[in-house]
């Protein structure tokens, strides 16, 4: 079926409150610049671009603070996806976490993306996890200089 032009889908999956460019773009390994368009359909998400057009699966996409949180129904799903990869995380997601704490602007939401990874920490294997807090510490002491550094 090929789908028309305004035909939008009536479903909306569960997951689409996670779709972000900058999760889309670490995840198809392009600069967010070249993503025009992002199309959420029922069951996929259709990224056209420059010399792209590629789907993507929404139980790829991790978490954000500026919606709801995971539930156990995304939990399940995630899960599923990840079946073939020892029910863990894909690595792009300790990447986006690190670019998360690095973009931090204050330790307060660095804590808050801190809180977001400690309820989903069953997605990552003890090294991703270990990786993370190493992130973490090292992004909250350079705002911690940084507030220092200011008074």
């Amino acid at each position: 079926m090929i789908p028309t032009p305004g035909a939008e889908a009536k479903y909306i999956h569960p997951l689409a409150r996670f779709v972000t460019k900058e999760a889309i773009a670490l995840i198809l390994k392009v600069d967010i610049s070249q993503i025009r368009e992002i199309r959420c359909w029922a069951r996929v998400i259709l990224v056209v671009g420059e010399r792209l057009s590629k789907f993507v699966s929404y139980a790829d996409l991790p978490p954000i603070l500026v919606v709801e949180p995971p539930n156990n129904a995304d939990i399940i799903r995630w899960r599923k996806r990840w079946q073939k990869n020892n029910r863990q995380a894909p690595q792009f997601w300790v990447e986006f976490y690190k670019q998360k704490f690095e973009q931090a602007l204050s330790v307060a939401k660095l804590q808050d993306w801190g809180q977001t990874i400690s309820m989903i920490k069953f997605a990552f294997s003890p090294a991703a996890l270990q990786q993370l807090r190493h992130f973490y510490s090292t992004a909250k002491s350079n705002l911690e200089n940084l507030s220092v550094m200011a008074a």
